[in-house]
């Protein structure tokens, strides 16, 4: 039997930081506010004219050269983003030319900030069916240009990056499982309204930025992340314990300690990244990985949990044997 296991990890942040300290001189809001609350420091602003596959571009040469090889080597582009380049032709395309590869599927996907995990499925299945034997897995994400900077409910919360990893074939398992859910009744609690889309309304062009919830999203991802976390547990026969990473959507650092306390895991053991990253969406949970990758945190051998919850709503997880 054929099992798909990561080969190589990437990410990229740009190079502008904006502290809460900045954003003291740009809204009513305080760094103490938004500690308390998100447990956020600072986030990643692109550069003007930088775009998605600008950051895509960087995660996934970083991702192919850890794994060894060649950009001709790769037959599957996935993209996981809610910021694409264009309307169309998809970010994965625009990825695909850059990278002189061609005939192979390539194609973006749109889970919010369960993206990552989608893609990460598809992969996995493709893989384990021999439609592809190299997949190059990206989550990006330019959300400041969806981002109203006059709104403190949201605008402290999202961050710009991208995360990539390259999916190869073995002989022992290595994406051990995924589940994907979604709920769409849900929809108007975390959402864009108003942008390029059918729906389109130029009166309500300036409706065109994350709004949300906060407070009912807060709750369904608690619980969310909680009943997926059980089920794919569960469904695999894995016991609490035997998980030596927990690798969350950095979405707010509350949501991150609640989900590990329902896993009695110690933080410690939990990836971390939204202090100085905040929200980065698709991109949260593969920029988490190559952090701990690279750090020496995450070794070889290890049994991980990737979990996420986004607009949609959407939510995920993946039980990786890195």
């Amino acid at each position: 039997m054929t099992y798909a296991r990561i080969t190589g990890t990437g990410s990229y942040l740009p190079e502008k930081v904006l502290t809460n300290h900045d954003l003291e001189k740009m809204m009513d809001t305080s760094d103490a506010w938004i500690r308390e609350r998100t447990g956020i420091c600072r986030r990643h602003i692109a550069a003007d004219g930088e775009t998605c596959s600008d950051m895509s571009m960087a995660a996934a040469s970083a991702a192919i050269e850890m794994a060894g090889i060649e950009p001709t080597d790769i037959d599957l582009i996935i993209v996981a983003t809610v910021t694409p380049d264009q309307v169309f032709p998809s970010t994965a395309c625009i990825i695909q030319r850059r990278l002189g590869i061609h005939g192979c599927p390539a194609f973006d996907i749109q889970a919010a900030c369960s993206g990552f995990v989608y893609a990460l499925d598809l992969a996995n299945r493709l893989i384990a069916t021999g439609g592809a034997k190299t997949a190059l897995v990206i989550g990006s994400e330019i959300l400041s240009r969806i981002t109203d900077w006059q709104d403190r409910a949201t605008a402290v919360l999202f961050g710009d990056g991208a995360g990539a990893a390259i999916l190869q074939p073995g002989d022992k398992p290595g994406i051990l499982a995924t589940h994907m859910h979604s709920d769409g009744q849900y929809a108007d609690l975390l959402q864009v309204p108003q942008g390029i889309g059918s729906g389109y309304d130029a009166l309500r062009a300036g409706e065109a930025f994350i709004q949300m919830n906060g407070n009912a999203v807060f709750r369904r991802a608690v619980a969310t992340l909680d009943s997926i976390a059980r089920e794919t547990l569960a469904d695999n026969g894995i016991g609490k314990h035997e998980i030596d990473w927990l690798v969350p959507h950095q979405a707010n650092l509350r949501i991150i300690a609640a989900a590990a306390k329902k896993l009695d895991l110690p933080m410690e053991r939990v990836v971390v990244t939204v202090d100085e990253q905040a929200n980065t969406s698709s991109a949260s949970i593969p920029l988490a990985l190559d952090t701990a990758v690279r750090d020496g945190r995450i070794q070889r051998g290890q049994l991980l949990l990737f979990e996420a919850f986004g607009a949609g709503f959407t939510w995920g997880s993946a039980l990786v044997r890195f």
